[in-house]
């Protein structure tokens, strides 16, 4: 059971996270939890001010969310686990100072120290949940995740080492869950081999449960967040969206790398390994059933399932005459972006030009000057990404001419059709991305 920042946003809601967790405790449940709401950025933010040479201030900045989590011991916890929950939580104050002290003397690399700064949010709200459990009579144990989940030294977008972690997991765990206690973990986290804490990315904590769930080959590993489940679209712009009742492995990962913000892309791997059902549930509305994510399900009547979007797209578009015939040329334009580590999201190709897209833009000038050296690259900003998943999509004749009737009066940048069987990407202008997404739900999900 995997529960998301905004699951833990207070005191109201740390107390219906713990009622969840005593309504599975029949199930043997392992509890993943993210750092309260806030207190991540919060995090990212002293350490940049302490990089600018500014640690006391940057410490000082963070006092009102360590006052959040005392509120949170004050209001559900009694008065021997509050004391207690104090001293941890002065003891992570002085670390976290230290290791600011350190990022504006630079006395050790910054990406490590940032880790280990970021780390705190999920150690103290993993803490903080424990003693909130306990205090209604759940026989819960921290674990801290960084002895379990074994990464390499890519600080900030580390890498699991599978065999390691899923040693270490069971050795660990599973004798807890047999005498009958809930671990209670923080996510997103990890350690290298020397012990040097490291992070799995944004949105990691989704990562650490569907590892760890696979690792003791849990009969179903739930992501707990504030929406229920995974929807048709983005409620923000259609707010009449559904709640889709099961999707294939294959869909949620399409959808949850273009744009769908309740799954992290790399939550589905693990369990796509083992064969496990993930469930997306919404903390708020714990007795509705969400979405169940199979290895494989149903088609519908319309074919369509989700629509997902993601916005800030930059389209780059190289072309040269030495294309023509020869090989070896998308080789060395993959290389470039495999150097500067830029995901591309969307490739479409001709005889003479290839054009693709990226929502990562950092290290974008210095791409362009590579790619020069290929060929004419024209660069096109503010772009949106629409990716229409649905199970069977290649094989079903007439949707590419409905959705794309749907919006005929709209220009279409780039479109990719026939890489996956479940889904049709294709970019439009930014400001048009509503428009779309509107009309697209209207004519799939009337």
């Amino acid at each position: 059971m995997k529960f998301g920042g905004t699951s833990v946003q207070d005191a109201a809601a740390f107390a219906r996270v713990a009622e969840i967790v005593a309504g599975e405790r029949e199930n043997s449940p392992v509890v993943v939890t993210s750092a309260m709401a806030r207190v991540t950025d919060s995090l990212l933010a002293a350490f940049e001010t302490a990089r600018k040479d500014n640690f006391e201030t940057a410490l000082l900045s963070l006092d009102p969310n360590f006052e959040r989590h005392l509120e949170v011991s004050r209001e559900l916890t009694n008065d021997e686990q509050q004391k207690s929950f104090r001293r941890e939580l002065e003891l992570s104050k002085k670390e976290i100072g230290d290791l600011l002290e350190r990022v504006s003397r630079r006395s050790l690399p910054l990406q490590m120290l940032k880790d280990a700064i970021v780390s705190y949010g999920e150690q103290l709200s993993s803490r903080l949940l424990t003693e909130v459990c306990c205090a209604i009579n759940l026989n819960t144990r921290q674990v801290d995740a960084r002895r379990l989940i074994v990464t390499d030294e890519e600080y900030g977008a580390a890498t699991p080492v599978w065999n390691e972690t899923e040693k270490l997991v069971r050795l660990e765990l599973q004798p807890s869950i047999d005498n009958g206690e809930i671990p209670v973990l923080g996510g997103f986290i990890g350690a290298t081999y020397s012990g040097e804490t490291t992070t799995l990315g944004r949105g990691g904590s989704d990562y650490s449960a569907a590892l760890i769930g696979a690792a003791l080959r849990t009969g179903e590993i739930q992501i707990w967040t504030d929406v229920t489940g995974v929807l048709t679209c983005d409620p923000r712009i259609v707010p009449e969206a559904r709640t889709l009742k099961t999707l294939s492995y294959e869909e949620a990962a399409e959808l949850a790398y273009f744009g769908a913000k309740v799954l992290h892309p790399k939550t589905i791997q693990p369990a796509v390994d083992f064969s496990i059902p993930v469930r997306v549930c919404n903390s708020h509305k714990p007795d509705e059933r969400g979405t169940m994510i199979l290895p494989k399900s149903e088609t519908t009547r319309r074919k369509v399932k989700s629509i997902a979007h993601k916005t800030g797209i930059t389209i780059l578009r190289i072309s040269s005459a030495r294309m023509l015939g020869s090989y070896g040329f998308m080789s060395a334009l993959f290389q470039i972006f495999e150097r500067y580590r830029t995901v591309i999201d969307v490739i479409s190709t001709s005889e003479v030009s290839v054009s693709l897209t990226l929502d990562d833009t950092t290290s974008l000038d210095a791409i362009i000057k590579e790619l020069k050296r290929l060929g004419e690259v024209e660069i096109e900003t503010n772009n949106a990404v629409v990716c229409v998943v649905g199970e069977g999509l290649r094989g079903t004749s007439g949707v590419a001419s409905q959705i794309f009737s749907t919006i005929s009066d709209i220009n279409i940048s780039l479109i990719s059709h026939g890489a996956s069987s479940v889904n049709m990407t294709f970019v439009v202008k930014e400001a048009q991305v509503k428009e779309v997404i509107k009309r697209l739900h209207k004519t799939f999900f009337k």
